[in-house]
């Protein structure tokens, strides 16, 4: 069995990471390269409101953030440059800029964000694009929830156009322009590698995934169902299934509100779910350790096990 690749999520590790020390999370970006982590994956919002903890607070501190279950004053620094400083200290680092806000930008703006990384890192660049889920961001950015899928469909139809042309022209729904001169183009011919998620095997999402998609990166594991109405939906778009990167999660457990989860249980579903077709999972640190000295050893020892379970 190939080992398969691991992904150090970045994000989300306040339990162990001081809120400002940016340059910290930079440094375990390059210990997880020297460890051999095939990537790191860092989530974003601009701003939060009260609806982020609408449903009540994440029982552990450690556990992901989900719709309406963070306290308001949860950090959230800004991806794109953090995955830039990272591009700067690593070589073979995939970056992952995962849930990216799309519709919370102007498409031109986001798309020379997204080139200029992807020229930065020559290639390493993943982007999950996505219309997540709060309305007070949304509204707080003075743009309509209610239009948010709309408005990311035209960012991906122009960056399409964008990374193919110059000079690019485009008329739509809620964006215009004319003759766009736009260079330099990312460093892939067809732009950053893009990933889709979610929570459900949407229509939406089945389409962007046909039409777009490197990597599927879901929400927890779909049932079966879904992932046949991916395999379906690729293959009515002349593609196959196979040529699709499954992204897939490690699962913590934790004794209770306030510790750490062990590793090795978090760890063992990973063979079956590579039986699955799946090739990358994620994983967290500040789930399994508290020392912020300790990741390169962490992310050490999360190959060895892998190794140990896929040999």
């Amino acid at each position: 069995m190939t080992r398969p690749r691991m992904q150090l999520v970045l994000s989300e590790n306040w339990t162990m990471a001081p809120a400002r020390d940016l340059p910290l999370l930079v440094r375990w970006a390059r210990e997880a390269e020297d460890a051999g982590f095939d990537s790191v994956m860092i989530s974003e919002h601009l701003v939060l409101g009260p609806d982020a903890g609408a449903r009540g607070r994440m029982a552990n501190p450690r556990e992901y953030a989900l719709p309406g279950n963070q306290d308001p004053l949860t950090p959230w620094p800004y991806g794109l440059s953090l995955l830039a400083a990272i591009a700067s200290v690593t070589s073979t680092l995939r970056l992952a800029a995962a849930a990216v806000l799309a519709p919370l930008r102007h498409p031109l703006l986001l798309a020379r964000e997204l080139g200029t990384l992807d020229l930065l890192c020559e290639g390493r660049l993943i982007v999950l694009p996505t219309v997540s889920w709060s309305r007070d961001e949304y509204a707080a950015l003075g743009v309509p929830f209610e239009r948010r899928g709309r408005l990311l469909d035209e960012h991906l139809e122009i960056w399409e156009l964008l990374w193919r042309e110059s000079p690019a022209t485009y008329h739509g729904e809620h964006y215009r322009f004319d003759e766009v001169y736009f260079e330099p183009k990312a460093y892939r011919p067809g732009g950053p590698v893009l990933w889709f998620g979610g929570a459900g095997m949407s229509e939406h999402l089945l389409r962007r995934l046909a039409r777009w998609g490197s990597g599927f990166n879901p929400l927890g594991y779909p049932p079966a169902a879904d992932m046949k109405a991916l395999a379906d939906g690729l293959a009515a778009a002349g593609r196959d299934f196979g040529e699709l990167e499954l992204a897939g999660g490690t699962r913590a457990v934790f004794p209770d509100a306030r510790s750490c989860a062990p590793l090795g249980p978090a760890l063992e579903h990973i063979p079956a779910r590579m039986a699955e077709g799946y090739t990358t999972f994620c994983i967290k640190p500040s789930q399994f350790i508290d020392d912020p000295d300790g990741v390169g050893a962490f992310c050490r020892e999360v190959i060895r096990r892998v190794d140990a379970l896929t040999s």
